[in-house]
């Protein structure tokens, strides 16, 4: 049996070094399943040291077989909670609900744990092999339990909203763990826990690592490079130069020269899209350009900036803000004549991200609009990527903030009590 464990470790071992060599991306999904990783392969130490200390007992000392057992029964549950926080991540990433049990189980992980390493330990000596049993067994059994329940409950409440793939792996795990526990309790002896907890883990490391997900993210950022260099929008070029040439016949040639600097400088900035990340300086500049020049062309339109210079050097994607503002513009302040304000500040929120709002103060969202844009933001990944239509621009926005920075961040939208919408962008500040 302690074959098995060792053969085990191996395979885990050699997905350890393929999974950290890799330099995978910091996202809570990612980090969360580093932490199960290692957490299983210590497990599995812990799990063959305890099928030999369990049947040596007569040579084995007692504290030594004790303490051995308890990490490994403490590891055990820690697994499954891993488990339960896992598929937790997942399912808000999919469906972008944040689970309401993150706390509970937490709190309750800390007294299964304090269980573990205080209730007494009793072992059963059979012809077959030794195995632990009674209270501390019953206790490890009904929590690990808790946390299986919790989690598929969860995936199959979200079933629908869940990608196929992602979904089949982990429901074949559950299903393999499940025989594994049935048959560990019909047959106390065989002691093959280590077996469905190892399955489990390489489940997650295939979603993780699933090679269609990662080519459709190439073809996406591909697309979205496409998207970005078509959308010099011949409309606003051509109404552009032709404030430029009326403002030449009626003025002198300053003006002129400042009209023409500035959509130099726009057009300068916004071919630089192989770069996918830019300083947030780099694209408040952009911006600056364009409104520069539709300020110009609508002279009661203003625009406003309140940037927090701290911020100026932290790392955004390429060209999310003017097809934002543009949205805002189009669709917002359009219909008043492009009379108004847009205002672009830029915050701290606590903790690892700061936050773009883009304000306006136009006639807002019509009926039902702000409904269908949320459904459409909230599930961004199951949008056909296209390069013309309604929204295409916040669509490709919310696409590259997601797969550039993490799923934990992207775009909304809220109503203003005064009128207009406000646009916010929630980004990662880069690590100290």
């Amino acid at each position: 049996m302690l074959r098995m464990e060792i053969a085990l470790f191996m395979v885990l071992a050699f997905v350890a070094f393929i999974y950290f060599s890799a330099g995978k991306k910091n996202t809570e999904l990612h980090r969360t399943f580093s932490v199960l990783l290692i957490t299983v392969m210590i497990h599995l130490v812990f799990d063959g040291v305890t099928v030999y200390t369990v049947n040596h007992m007569d040579t084995v000392p007692v504290l030594l077989n004790e303490a051995c057992h308890r990490i490994f029964l403490g590891s055990m549950l820690f697994i499954f909670f891993l488990f339960y926080r896992y598929i937790a991540i997942l399912v808000e990433e999919e469906t972008g609900k944040r689970c309401c049990m993150d706390k509970p189980t937490l709190i309750y992980l800390f007294f299964s744990e304090l269980g573990a390493f205080l209730l007494p330990v009793h072992y059963a000596v059979t012809p077959e092999g030794n195995y632990s049993d009674g209270i501390l067994m019953i206790f490890c059994y009904v929590s690990i339990a808790l946390y299986f329940i919790l989690g598929t409950g969860l995936l199959f409440s979200n079933w629908n909203r869940i990608e196929k793939k992602k979904k089949t792996a982990v429901v074949i795990a559950c299903l393999v763990e499940l025989i594994v526990a049935i048959l560990q309790g019909l047959h106390h002896t065989w002691l093959i826990s280590g077996m469905g907890i190892t399955l489990i883990t390489l489940a997650f490391y295939l979603i993780l690592e699933n090679p269609d997900i990662l080519r459709a993210e190439l073809v996406e950022q591909k697309m979205s490079m496409l998207y970005l260099k078509s959308q010099v929008n011949p409309h606003f070029l051509y109404n552009t130069l032709d404030t430029i040439r009326i403002q030449a016949q009626l003025n002198g040639d300053k003006k002129v020269a400042d009209l023409l600097m500035r959509l130099v400088d726009f057009f300068r900035l916004s071919v630089k899209v192989d770069r996918p990340m830019v300083s947030l300086d780099d694209e408040t500049e952009l911006l600056e350009a364009y409104m520069d020049l539709m300020c110009y062309r609508y002279p009661e339109l203003q625009c406003e900036y309140d940037i927090d210079p701290e911020l100026g050097a932290e790392l955004v994607p390429n060209f999310i803000l003017q097809p934002i503002v543009e949205n805002s513009l189009l669709h917002g302040l359009k219909n008043k004549g492009y009379k108004g304000t847009v205002n672009i500040s830029a915050l701290k929120t606590g903790g690892d991200s700061f936050e773009i709002l883009i304000t306006d103060s136009g006639r807002g969202f019509e009926q039902g609009k702000k409904e269908i844009i949320d459904e459409m933001l909230l599930n961004y990944n199951k949008q056909e990527q296209k390069l013309t239509g309604n929204s295409i621009g916040i669509l490709n926005v919310q696409k590259r903030i997601k797969l550039l920075c993490g799923r934990e961040y992207g775009l909304w939208y809220t109503e203003n009590e005064e009128g207009g919408v406000t646009a916010h962008i929630k980004l990662p500040l880069k690590e100290e």
